[in-house]
């Protein structure tokens, strides 16, 4: 694939005050950023739908358990692989998560599809075990103010928590999927070096994650920040342990996605409906819409497996759940609000 040459014009904002949010692309609008790609796009993408708990868990009300149930299992009918189902945090800290265990229980576990959960540390790993996980997830982030502010802890500190979780799932079998937040831009100290992000995943991945996803938390990356980063973290880990997980607050998610394709990343983190707001920048639309990742993985040719109508479906059924419209461009557009 040809490269793609991206100019930047900054706009006359006059003597007013630019806003902070600006200023993570601010470097872009002075020079020219080249976004090459040395492989071809990948003939199949796996997304991980994260809906079902990224989407839910920052919901005020509270979602009963049979509405997550259902929607999980016509996600499952969709054709997504991998479902994150819940989070094994404590009730204190995340109210809509407290019906864990039932959720767990309730869902119609289909066969080729995984359902990971979310666990901060030992006591959330073994809980989730019990309750019949086969997959969890651990979270840290690229950011020490937002580390702190979110898990009460270091980068460093954090890290060293996951080594029990890692340590129990290796005995018994169970992989490990990381997170790693603010990889393009944190709410506390702006623009967070592609370095430190390629050294917390390098940490995680030879701690024995499988798979590293990096998360554009608070949607203000841009596809020149992307390529940067990946570079710098292509370095550390093997590009098919690496997921991008993009919010759209800037409305630039699927430009991200499809610079992290050309780079050769084949897994993408998505939210039906475009479920999942961003507490940081008021305004903030969220997790990118499965819908509009699959709309345009579709018109590039790449196979998902994903049905997107039965998609669309599952998305209407929780935006009427939850008496909200659709957050996806591609189910307004086709009126399934």
């Amino acid at each position: 694939m040809a490269a793609v040459l991206m100019r930047f014009v900054p706009c006359s904002l006059g003597p007013a005050v630019v806003p902070r949010s600006l200023s993570f692309s601010s470097s872009a609008a002075v020079r020219a950023v080249s976004l090459s790609t040395t492989k071809p796009l990948p003939e199949r993408v796996k997304i991980v739908e994260v809906g079902p708990r990224d989407g839910l868990q920052n919901e005020k009300t509270i979602v009963p358990a049979e509405v997550k149930i259902r929607l999980i299992d016509m996600l499952s009918e969709a054709g997504l692989s991998v479902i994150e189902a819940t989070s094994f945090v404590s009730p204190k800290w995340v109210p809509q998560m407290a019906d864990q265990e039932e959720v767990m229980r309730g869902i119609q576990r289909k066969p080729g599809v995984n359902y990971p959960v979310l666990t901060p540390n030992l006591k959330g790993y073994r809980a989730a075990v019990t309750a019949g996980a086969k997959e969890v997830a651990i979270f840290g982030a690229a950011s020490e103010l937002f580390s702190k502010k979110n898990i009460n802890c270091s980068v460093e500190e954090s890290l060293q928590r996951f080594e029990e979780v890692m340590k129990a799932a290796k005995q018994e079998g169970i992989p490990v999927r990381g997170y790693i937040s603010c990889v393009l831009g944190c709410p506390y100290e702006g623009k967070v070096s592609p370095v430190k992000v390629a050294e917390v995943a390098k940490r995680l991945y030879s701690m024995g994650c499988y798979e590293i996803s990096l998360g554009d938390t608070i949607g203000v990356g841009t596809p020149g920040g992307m390529a940067e980063m990946l570079e710098a973290v292509k370095k550390e880990v093997p590009i098919h342990a690496l997921a991008v997980h993009c919010h759209d607050t800037y409305g630039q998610a699927l430009a991200n996605i499809l610079v992290a394709l050309q780079n050769g990343v084949s897994v993408v983190d998505s939210s039906v409906a475009g479920l999942g707001g961003c507490p940081y920048a008021q305004g903030a639309s969220g997790n990118v819409a499965t819908e509009d990742v699959i709309y345009m993985l579709n018109g590039l040719g790449i196979h998902t497996g994903v049905d997107l109508p039965k998609l669309m479906d599952a998305g209407s059924y929780i935006c009427r759940s939850l008496n909200r419209r659709t957050s996806s461009k591609v189910a307004q557009a086709t009126c399934k609000l």
